[in-house]
């Protein structure tokens, strides 16, 4: 390991920032370095604007892919390289992105994929308790037994993302259901743990497979990944009716922008919708001048 790329490993763990942003970070540095064949704190401004344009034109990369790289080369550069910050914003813009909605599931389609796709009980659990609790895939697998509070009705998310721990909810449908799982298995460790080794968690691959699983043996349309099941989770509590900022708190969403990206109204929900154009009595106006 070079003397540079240490000095950048421990700047990122200085800074607190997670685990799988500093794997991010040093993936991007590593291979601008590789493109150019050279260390990167020997760069030009122009050089990193370079490949990034390469990124966009001849790549092809997303946006946020893009978004992420800048942010990788801004931290490189500021805290290791220590160039002036403000002329790398100049030069390293941030890519736009476009507006996608969440592919979000239909109450009927999630009964389908429970039921029909469910599979095995652990598979059925886990994929209820990624939607019952509007949870991310990477905490649905580190969830433990003991962050499951029946009591409460309430499930403890520790260091979801941002290092940041939340509750959100535990239904009683969700809880009966966990339990016949945990009667099965007896787990008194990770909820969800590896298949080959209860004394590590279910990893992200396992879980996301269990889902494209599911969505097959259910025959219901691919809704993107897994993550569909917390756009669902979040856009069908805001059609009922809970507030915003309530579904903001349960998501752990640090701003309540993100959170309205959900505000958005499902096609089978138009077809639900009255016109107030139906409220007006025209008959009654009617009768009236007769």
């Amino acid at each position: 390991m070079t003397t540079l790329r240490l000095q950048f490993i421990q700047e990122l763990a200085l800074r607190g920032l997670a685990e799988r942003t500093q794997e991010a970070y040093i993936h991007q540095v590593y291979h601008l370095a590789k493109y150019y064949r050279r260390p990167p704190d020997t760069l030009t401004e122009a050089e990193v604007h370079a490949y990034l344009i390469h990124l966009a034109l001849e790549r092809q990369w997303a946006a946020s892919s893009i978004n992420q790289a800048v942010n990788a080369f801004r931290f490189f550069y500021q805290h290791v390289a220590h160039r002036e910050l403000a002329a790398l914003r100049q030069a390293l813009p941030f890519a736009r992105r476009s507006v996608v909605r969440a592919q979000v599931f239909s109450v009927a389609q999630l009964e389908q994929l429970f039921t029909v796709g469910g599979g095995p009980p652990r598979d059925r659990a886990f994929l209820m308790t990624v939607y019952g609790g509007g949870l991310r895939l990477n905490e649905a697998c580190h969830l433990r037994v003991a962050d499951l509070q029946s009591s409460r009705h309430q499930i403890r998310v520790v260091q979801g993302k941002g290092r940041k721990d939340r509750y959100t909810l535990l239904s009683p449908r969700l809880l009966e259901e966990l339990r016949r799982y945990w009667k099965l298995y007896r787990l008194d460790g990770w909820l969800f743990p590896a298949h080959h080794d209860v004394q590590q968690p279910m990893l992200d691959a396992t879980g996301q497979r269990i889902f494209y699983r599911a969505v097959q043996r259910a025959g219901l349309p691919r809704q993107g990944g897994i993550h569909s099941l917390r756009h669902s989770f979040a856009t069908h509590l805001l059609e009922s009716g809970v507030e915003i900022t309530v579904v903001q708190r349960l998501l752990g969403h640090t701003s309540l922008n993100t959170t309205a990206g959900y505000l958005h109204v499902r096609q089978e929900r138009l077809g639900q919708i009255t016109s107030p154009l139906q409220l007006l009595d025209f008959n009654r106006v009617a009768a009236t001048k007769g």
